[in-house]
């Protein structure tokens, strides 16, 4: 199917101040899935461990099933951010945000009562965590949807500033996650149900205010196809100006940090010995840096394009990537313990992670800059939903492949070579989208 052009009246920039409310709400959105998603991240193979043993499953058997815990999440997205953002392009932005909310206050429910059946009704306990991830990450699709709200409530001149905000809302939610199971658990007295009811209770809350403030920000006289996503229409968006290129830069991007975030907690074990609350700290500096880069991307994108910024992030995570393998190379690759003489290393795991985490910061609101600004503006949430559905797909294949290369090498550097060879690739694209012309206001 081809794409048509944008016509005046919908390639025009927004003359009308946007709905009180709209990004805050879209803030919310996304920082409430990250939220969820990073509370429950740190103890969810934990928590389906005394059914993996009820069953008699072997190690390798029960990693698989905690494997296919993680990927259902990120497979549903990959499957419903489409299908979300060419929706709302339809029915307006607001619905699908409320849905999206609604289904995350649902499904946490689902996962505190999963964690609830006894061990010995293993496969209740599993099939409805399992449901669990599937729908919060059906409810979490909507990533899409609130980038389009970014796009119907600014300028393309203030577009990259926008979108940071989807990149301080996921550094604030992967941040505060960890540290509220940490301390939410303490609470609860430990009690399993505790991190699937926080989730489900600051979900509720998001959705009350949602219900109370946000205004829909779709253009009135929008006119959209009538059709539902499919192969065609993927090929269509694929095929706008430079589109496509974004959309693999993004991907390749996804896979290469994601292969990172995978491997992190497996690394600090093996090369610093740190324990598992170690690692709720570890895993809250990540966020917290996350959080930090968003935030200074925003001034930047005043002053510089976006292929600028996106060309300097993807510099910024091969530097420290690079410098994360080496810290694996050093520690791990001789085989013996972490001495005196080594003290260098945790400072340099520390400020290779910052880097790495910083240069994606800058990487991911540039990209859906670009792309919102060389989509037609009737189909922001279609085209923008494609690309978080790729999105979705490398943090499939970025775990699991570097799960499998982490186990390959007595090293462990495997995973961060192939890393910075992916996003060398990259840097080859970048270049493919300073000569592809003006970008359409």
């Amino acid at each position: 199917m081809a794409v048509a052009p944008a016509s005046a009246a919908t390639s025009s920039v927004v003359t009308s101040p946007p709905p009180r409310g709209a990004l805050f709400i879209v803030f919310l959105t996304v920082f409430i899935d990250l939220l969820g998603f990073g509370i429950v991240l740190p103890v969810m193979p934990r928590q389906a461990e005394p059914y993996l043993d009820s069953l008699g499953l072997s190690p390798l058997a029960g990693g698989v099933v905690i494997g296919l815990l993680f990927s259902s999440f990120s497979l549903m997205q990959f499957l419903f951010s489409p299908l979300w953002g060419r929706l709302s392009d339809r029915h307006g932005r607001r619905p699908l945000l409320l849905l999206s909310l609604a289904g995350s206050v649902v499904f946490y429910a689902v996962y505190a009562c999963a964690v609830m059946v006894p061990p010995e009704r293993a496969v209740l306990g599993l099939g409805l965590m399992m449901l669990s991830r599937i729908g919060a990450g059906i409810a979490g699709a909507s990533v899409g949807t609130a980038a389009a709200v970014i796009a119907d409530c600014t300028t393309p001149e203030n577009r990259a500033r926008g979108m940071a905000l989807i990149g301080i809302a996921f550094g604030a939610g992967f941040t505060l996650g960890p540290l509220i199971a940490y301390f939410g658990l303490a609470v609860f007295d430990r009690q399993p149900w505790g991190v699937g009811a926080i989730a489900s209770l600051l979900s509720l809350v998001a959705l009350a205010i949602a219900v109370f403030v946000f205004k829909e920000t779709r253009r009135p006289g929008s006119h959209t196809a009538k059709s539902l996503p499919g192969v065609a229409r993927t090929k269509a968006v694929l095929g706008m100006p430079s589109v496509g290129t974004l959309v693999l830069i993004y991907f390749l991007a996804i896979v290469a940090f994601a292969n990172f975030e995978a491997t992190l907690a497996r690394l600090t074990e093996s090369a610093f010995g740190m324990t598992d609350d170690d690692n709720f700290l570890v895993f809250a500096f990540i966020g917290f840096m996350l959080l930090l880069a968003g935030g200074g991307y925003r001034p930047l994108a005043k002053r510089l394009a976006e292929t600028q910024l996106l060309a300097g992030g993807v510099g910024l995570m091969i530097l420290g990537l690079a410098g994360v393998g080496l810290v694996a190379w050093t520690l791990c690759g001789r085989g013996t313990p972490l001495t005196a003489a080594d003290g260098w290393t945790k400072p340099l795991f520390y400020a290779a992670s910052a880097i790495a985490v910083a240069g994606f910061a800058a990487v991911n609101p540039s990209v859906s800059a670009l792309i919102s600004k060389r989509a037609d503006p009737a189909r922001q949430g279609e085209v923008l939903g494609v690309n978080q559905s790729f999105a979705s797909l490398g943090r499939i294949l970025g775990p699991f492949m570097g799960s499998i290369l982490f186990a390959a090498s007595p090293s462990h550097t495997l995973p961060f070579v192939a890393a910075v060879v992916i996003l060398g690739l990259v840097a080859l694209l970048v270049p493919r989208l300073r000569a592809s012309g003006p970008v359409a206001s």
